[in-house]
């Protein structure tokens, strides 16, 4: 199993990416591939005596900035780290690829380079949010700003073989995020995806609301990518605002000092069930190759589970069962 990284896509690059895949090299054992500037990418590995032999650095001499705008960047930089990393996939010289770095320029290279799996028209970015029943997927969180109702039947179809075979439910409920829970609610386009949910096999429950996403009511939450991408961003947010709010507020008093030193580990349990680094990157599901992004602002450790994410996503052979579900429809 070879994964490769895009060793120049976060804000914190090649140190970040470098670190990540050490520590994914110690506790998974993978063959791991670094892709970017070779002397950047060398001297972060210095670092880290013992590892360098068992790491591949392949050099590429480009980066997409995040600021590019992604179709023309990928057709212009073609020797950066990401069109070079999933040119490895397209020639099946590695099993997946990992980037934290332009999402748009990640799902545009990966679209044109990898295709798309039979039957899918669209790909659409799906990533596990901790709620109080446990991880419950969102897609899109950014792929598809502008779907159309078969595309999020689509995503449907592939975030259940996705939620069955890595997050281990056996019949994942799906809900359509909407103004209301009410079927007549809600724009044509949401009307119409509802229309399509209800008359498949998929256990669709209806309508959810905005006050539903972290409350676990389903284990798939579909939405376009618009949206998607602000509830991603505003959730990001809110858990950074309440723990800065909540240390605030212990430092203020010598008593709520004292209740936080006696509630530690509850703090500490409640702090990782909310990490996003936890869950590491989101898959690109729909197209054909495995595909993880990661956040921009990642750390070593987020980048390490989205390592973890693409292997389990090769053990499983999601796509495979991804089509075999279209197939069936």
């Amino acid at each position: 199993m070879k994964i490769v990284i895009d060793a120049m896509g976060s804000d914190g690059a090649p140190a970040v990416e470098v670190a990540g895949a050490v520590q994914a090299t110690e506790e998974y054992g993978y063959d791991l591939v670094l892709i970017g500037d070779e002397a950047l990418v060398g001297r972060e590995l210095k670092k880290y005596p013992g590892h360098s032999d068992k790491i591949q650095v392949i050099h590429a001499p480009e980066k997409i900035e995040m600021h590019e705008p992604a179709a023309l960047s990928v057709r212009r930089k073609r020797h950066s780290s990401i069109v070079m990393g999933l040119e490895l996939l397209k020639k099946n010289e590695a099993d997946a690829f990992v980037s934290a770095g332009n999402t748009g320029a990640v799902v545009c290279a990966s679209t044109l380079s990898l295709r798309l799996l039979p039957g899918v028209e669209r790909p659409g970015i799906a990533i596990a949010l901790p709620t109080l029943g446990g991880a419950s997927v969102i897609i899109d969180v950014g792929a598809n700003i502008d779907p159309k109702p078969i595309h999020l039947f689509q995503y449907a179809i592939m975030a259940d073989a996705y939620s069955r075979y890595i997050l281990h439910k056996s019949n994942p409920t799906v809900g359509l995020l909407n103004v209301g829970e009410e079927e007549t609610k809600g724009t044509e386009f949401v009307k119409e995806t509802h229309a399509l949910l209800s008359e498949s096999k998929l256990n669709f429950v209806g309508n959810i609301e905005g006050r539903d996403v972290y409350a676990g009511t389903v284990d798939i939450i579909l939405c376009d990518g618009f949206v998607g991408n602000v509830i991603l961003k505003v959730s990001e947010s809110i858990v950074d605002t309440i723990f800065k709010a909540l240390k605030q507020e212990i430092k203020a008093s010598v008593i709520a000092t004292l209740g936080a030193a006696l509630a530690s580990s509850a703090f500490k349990g409640l702090k990782k069930k909310m990490d996003y680094d936890e869950y590491g990157g989101a898959p690109l599901l729909g197209v054909d190759g495995r595909c993880i992004i990661s956040h921009g602002s990642s750390t070593p450790k987020a980048i390490k589970n989205a390592i973890r994410v693409a292997g389990e996503f090769i053990t499983q052979g999601v796509n495979n069962h991804i089509v075999e579900e279209l197939e069936s429809y």
